[in-house]
């Protein structure tokens, strides 16, 4: 099987069911916000060597992968409710009282940064936050689970408390944001 089909040419793609739409569409925007995502986690992953972001995360793009397909899928042809559950949401909150343990309080805003890794996953969670604005634009025209924005709220968070310990890890301090600071 060839890996171009030419169908995508003419700027209108399937969705799971078989529906074509432009590629401009809010559903496909959402699964695509989502999916630019899960890359962005894929590159913090890259050079990571701390285990235990390492394993919540690769949990987390699988997840996300079912998010995806979830947003590619319109109702008309949902066979299956949305796989992301309360319990998904419970266990990125238990990742984040985790990570927070290890970590000094926030006394100061911070700036995005520190270590290669945790501005990987400061990228992450502003392109997590985009897609959660993609699924509410999308959830404000069409029937979204509600669980899907629950848990991309939440996952962005993760990625914030993440990139906070992959700055603990490295040894290297946050930067607190400084206002009225000159560069």
């Amino acid at each position: 099987m060839k890996l171009y089909t030419k169908r995508g040419d003419d700027g209108h793609t399937d969705l799971i069911g078989g529906a074509r739409v432009s590629k401009n569409h809010l559903r496909v925007s959402a699964y695509g916000a989502v999916d630019e995502l899960n890359a962005t986690i894929g590159l913090a992953l890259a050079d990571c060597a701390i285990d235990a972001i390492n394993k919540g995360l690769i949990t987390t793009q699988c997840r996300l992968f079912d998010l995806g397909a979830d947003l590619a899928t319109p109702n008309s042809a949902k066979a299956v409710s949305s796989r992301l559950t309360a319990e998904h949401v419970s266990e990125l909150e238990s990742q984040i009282d985790a990570a927070s343990e290890q970590l000094e309080p926030l006394r100061s805003f911070i700036l995005p940064g520190g270590s290669v890794l945790a501005a990987r996953l400061h990228i992450a969670r502003t392109v997590c936050r985009r897609a959660e604005r993609e699924v509410v634009a999308l959830a404000e025209h069409e029937a979204v689970d509600p669980t899907a924005t629950i848990y991309l709220n939440r996952l962005a968070d993760l990625l914030f408390a993440l990139a906070r310990l992959a700055n603990a890890k490295a040894g290297v301090p946050d930067v607190p944001w400084l206002p009225d600071q000159e560069a």
